[in-house]
């Protein structure tokens, strides 16, 4: 497969969400990713955390989960259900798309994003080969999570101590197969020196792992 990177439009319902697409070479599978509130796009450490994939052989979709003017209401940047429905929009436009055949695909969610994720992967079943949550609010995920069925992991920052506890209640109501790590030292958004390269680690091992199966 041939490498490619574009800007993209994804377009149905009557929206456009601005999306950045990036292929590597020979790609292994292809990620979407879920901000979480108040980010975007251009979120510096999910693009830091897609490089890294990339790196690893990992195609990612980075788009925004909103339009502008969604963004400035408050209470919709916390809307699970309307953000796992613009992540089951964006995976069905990916879907459809030539540069992603045959690619199995992923989720990565941060903070809201991976309620959003792990909701949006209960409803695609086994269309959906790996999720990775990283400060993320699995707990937010509603009755959705006992049927999720792809492999997913939790990174939670040690220092965490509010949000490793509700990572423990949704790790207890997922029933796929799963893991839990907590990084040492890292505070919810991963900022300390050392801890989103550790967390970025950690999803290029499990994404890797379960798109060879």
């Amino acid at each position: 497969m041939v490498g490619s990177e574009r800007s993209v439009h994804i377009s149905a319902e009557g929206l456009r969400l601005e999306g950045n697409w990036v292929i590597p070479e020979n790609a292994l599978g292809l990620v979407l990713f879920a901000h979480g509130s108040g980010s975007s796009r251009l979120s510096p450490r999910n693009n830091y955390v897609a490089q890294v994939l990339r790196d690893g052989g990992i195609a990612t979709l980075l788009f925004d989960l909103l339009t502008e003017e969604e963004d400035r209401v408050y209470a919709t940047r916390f809307d699970i259900g309307l953000l796992s429905e613009r992540l089951a929009l964006a995976t069905r436009w990916t879907q459809r798309q030539p540069e992603a055949a045959g690619l199995p695909l992923g989720y990565f969610g941060a903070s809201t994003g991976a309620a959003a994720a792990l909701r949006a992967a209960a409803q695609f079943g086994d269309a959906i080969a790996a999720v990775v949550s990283r400060g993320g609010r699995p707990d937010l995920t509603g009755p959705a999570i006992s049927r999720v069925t792809a492999p997913t992991l939790l990174i939670v920052g040690g220092l965490d101590d509010v949000v490793i506890g509700m990572n423990e209640t949704a790790y207890a109501e997922l029933r796929a197969e799963k893991q839990m790590v907590i990084v040492p030292g890292a505070t919810h958004l991963f900022e300390e020196p050392g801890t989103l390269e550790e967390a970025a680690s950690l999803a290029l091992a499990w994404f890797q792992r379960h798109f060879k199966k």
